[in-house]
């Protein structure tokens, strides 16, 4: 298997995001060395693109792999070109928990913070 590698494709994964990202990796049994965190970008959403989310035992053929502080991020190629420099961060607060997406390529979003347009 062949993992494609994007020399420009920077995703920033906060350290409060990393914990949470390895404590669901644990939970399902994923095993850091090939298994990760899948950052995806799909139509849909109120602005017109939404992110994904998703715990995965390995990449897929064509995906490109970010090594991060103990696990690796796979991001496919069309959600590479909107991913370029997101940060993603998990907060918490008397409102709810959860990952949120900061996106210097998106132009506009809504009030759910889980979708953009670009």
């Amino acid at each position: 298997m062949s993992t494609a590698q994007q020399p420009d494709l920077v995703v920033t994964v906060t350290p409060t995001a990393s914990a949470e990202v390895k404590k669901f990796m644990d939970a399902e049994g994923v095993s850091p060395d090939i298994g990760g965190l899948r950052v995806s970008v799909q139509p849909g959403g109120c602005s017109g693109f939404k992110y994904g989310l998703l715990i995965e035992d390995q990449p897929a053929e064509d995906d490109s792999v970010l090594d991060m502080n103990g696990f690796k991020v796979f991001v496919d190629p069309f959600s590479a070109q909107y991913l370029t420099g997101v940060t993603i961060d998990y907060v918490s607060s008397m409102q709810g928990s959860g990952f949120t997406f900061k996106n210097p390529n998106a132009t506009g979003g809504c009030g759910c913070g889980s979708s953009f347009t670009a």
